[in-house]
């Protein structure tokens, strides 16, 4: 199983092995209008979602009203646009609306982009940024510090431990899976395996020993949820995101050749012992930022870049910057339906991603399994 074996159709193909570090595509008339289309969409999707997602709430702010304070905050000098007339309507857009929607686009394009490295890296359409063990790390770094009241640097402690906690976590899944120089893919999925399962068994720990309110607060986060966010969390996040998202696009060619096995992608000169360890940090730093400041939210990283690949195939320079926007708008519309479907309630936002995925991930066995005549 490849990453080009996917179940979709793809509408370019990586052409023939040419110079070293060459990755051309032969792009028809309809696959590039495909992309186009797509590219589009997505666009003008990422904004309606995004100002809708400000406007809607148990508070309504008219989706005119957001539009042209956004439009007044991003032309500056320009002046164009103008402040919302309710002033305490601008301040619940600015304070508490902006900072939950920003966050929601950030962290959904960096967990659909950490799915598309490693599907890439793995070779398989099933891999998703959990199989390295990010998640279950920063779990187990934030049920600690839960349980033993750890407060270092207040409202930070919790995320802050969680971050360190999954980079920890991949690094030790690296390290043990290293051998003679290389690390083999397979290697790393079983490490994966074992690193999740001894994390699985440290938050059991954690909540065994902890009280009553620890657990309810290490349960509530391992669901996942935007509330609370602050242009404080938001400004944590964005530099890991930003490095982690330009470094994912500057990989996509490589990807490409790797895709073709690691013995050709040698003969055209990639290093893929590098590329695979590249590849694996940058989904560490930045998954491992987003989770700490929402949670674990699954599936993203596994519906989104195989919708994508989907949509107009498996070439990684159209599929990491597609998947990006499509996280993106994806775990922005759930986090609206979360904080809106039930009056007064907000749901935790990785049961809902969770319950499309779900479902996903089982038609993308069978689908799978029809394909290869017979479980992978």
């Amino acid at each position: 199983m490849t990453a080009l074996d996917t179940g979709a159709h793809p509408r370019s193909e990586p052409a023939p092995a040419g110079p070293p570090g060459a990755a051309a595509e032969v792009v028809t008339p309809a696959g590039r209008t495909a992309r186009v289309t797509l590219f589009a969409a997505l666009g003008a999707a990422l904004v309606l979602v995004g100002l809708g997602s400000a406007a809607l709430g148990q508070y309504g702010i008219g989706f005119g009203d957001v539009a042209t304070s956004v439009l007044h905050r991003l032309s500056g000098p320009l002046g164009l646009g103008h402040p919302i007339g309710d002033p305490f309507a601008e301040s619940a857009l600015w304070q508490i609306r902006m900072p939950r929607v920003v966050m929601s686009l950030v962290v959904g394009a960096v967990l659909a982009t950490a799915g598309a490295l490693m599907q890439g890296v793995f070779g398989n359409p099933l891999a998703e940024p959990g199989v390295v063990g990010v998640s279950a790390g920063s779990a187990v770094g934030a049920a600690f510090v839960i349980v033993a009241g750890i407060d270092v640097v207040g409202q930070f402690t919790v995320p802050a431990a969680a971050f360190l906690a999954g980079l920890a976590a991949v690094l030790a899944v690296y390290l043990l899976s290293r051998s003679g120089g290389r690390t083999e893919v397979v290697t790393l999925v079983l490490t994966g395996i074992a690193i999740n399962a001894v994390a699985g068994a440290g938050l059991a720990f954690c909540m065994f020993f902890g009280s009553q309110t620890a657990r309810d607060q290490i349960v509530f986060w391992q669901l996942g949820s935007l509330n609370g966010s602050r242009w404080a969390y938001v400004g944590s996040v964005a530099p890991f995101a930003v490095i982690g998202l330009i470094g994912a696009c500057l990989l996509a060619r490589r990807l490409d050749l790797l895709a073709l096995g690691d013995r050709s992608a040698r003969h055209l000169g990639v290093n893929v012992e590098r590329l695979r360890v590249t590849a694996i940090v940058l989904i560490a730093v930045m998954v491992a930022a987003a989770v700490a400041f929402s949670g674990i939210i699954g599936f993203i990283g596994l519906v989104v870049p195989h919708l994508v690949r989907m949509a107009v195939g498996p070439g990684h320079r159209v599929l990491i910057p597609a998947s990006m926007l499509g996280g993106a708008v994806l775990l922005a519309t759930a986090d609206v339906v979360a904080r809106t479907v039930i009056a007064y309630a907000d749901l935790p936002i990785g049961m809902l991603t969770a319950l499309v995925g779900g479902p996903f991930f089982f038609w993308l066995l069978r689908t799978t399994r029809a394909r290869a005549g017979g479980w992978i």
